[in-house]
């Protein structure tokens, strides 16, 4: 068995389809299907995490994950405003075995390829919101057009791929849980002080065997995680209108010391946390 393995709704014979997510909150489980997904979030702001890494999603943002690739996306409950994401789904084999060898859609298989590793656009991202729009209200043929305007667009876009390893190893149910409950509770409480017991004991885990479990599975350390999940965060304070202090941000997102909040978003972003702010705000 795999990570919560997740069965997508869908008839006999569908080879493309169309599902809406409306809430709070999205599906905030770890969870993997057959399925390559292509999702665009409509409304909702929030985190996802796929293979190693954290990101921020947005309204518009366009994401793809590979077939059986671990992902899980939540949704800043805080926020007024619901979660809504309409998501395609389909598989390598969808439309015809040995369909993306095509000599005009080898942009499309790498993108594929690249989906393996989580794939975030950083292009088109209005014109393919229309698009996802119009396409819950088409008929089956209506979904096959806007689907390949959609990925013809999204082969031209300029993209980044989300995380630098996936673990291709089939997981036990057990497995699934125990790395869900992990990702959950470091998304809950980033902004507190965790020390390795307290984890440990959430997954039944000595301390040492819980550090050799994590590292295997994602190919970093636990304490390595954790910043990053950070960090992700004050970048969200760092960009809101508030405008808070960096040193209230740094402390809002559980670091204790500014110095090493600094120190640690320049080792994860490049840069240090007011310029990131300065070249957000002024686009230099």
């Amino acid at each position: 068995m795999k990570i919560l393995p997740f069965k997508i709704p869908k008839a006999e014979n569908d080879v493309l389809i169309v599902q809406e997510d409306r809430g709070r909150a999205f599906y905030e489980q770890l969870h993997q299907h057959e399925e390559i997904q292509l999702s665009c979030i409509i409304s909702g702001k929030g985190t996802f995490i796929v293979g190693d890494t954290i990101r921020d999603f947005k309204p518009s943002d366009v994401l793809l994950f590979g077939s059986n690739v671990p992902h899980v996306l939540k949704s800043d409950i805080e926020n007024d405003e619901d979660s809504y994401m309409i998501s395609l789904f389909f598989t390598n084999d969808s439309f015809g075995r040995r369909f993306f060898d095509l000599p005009k859609l080898q942009k499309a298989k790498q993108l594929l390829q690249d989906a393996n590793l989580g794939v975030k656009f950083m292009e088109n991202q209005t014109y393919a919101n229309l698009l996802f729009k119009n396409i819950t209200k088409q008929y089956s043929m209506q979904q096959f057009a806007t689907y390949f305007e959609i990925l013809s667009i999204l082969m031209q876009s300029e993209y980044e791929t989300v995380s630098s390893f996936i673990n291709t190893r089939n997981y036990t149910d057990d497995e699934g849980k125990r790395m869900s409950s992990v990702f959950e509770f470091v998304m809950n409480n980033f902004d507190q002080k965790i020390v390795l017991e307290d984890i440990a004991t959430i997954t039944n885990m000595t301390p040492n065997a819980f550090c050799k479990y994590f590292k295997q599975r994602t190919n970093k350390t636990f304490f390595k995680f954790l910043t990053e999940v950070r960090i992700e965060n004050a970048c969200k304070f760092l960009t809101n209108p508030s405008q808070l202090p960096i040193a209230d941000i740094a402390y809002s997102c559980g670091f204790f010391n500014v110095s090493n909040f600094n120190r640690k978003f320049k080792e994860i972003k490049g840069i240090t946390p007011s310029r990131f702010r300065k070249s957000f705000a002024f686009g230099d």
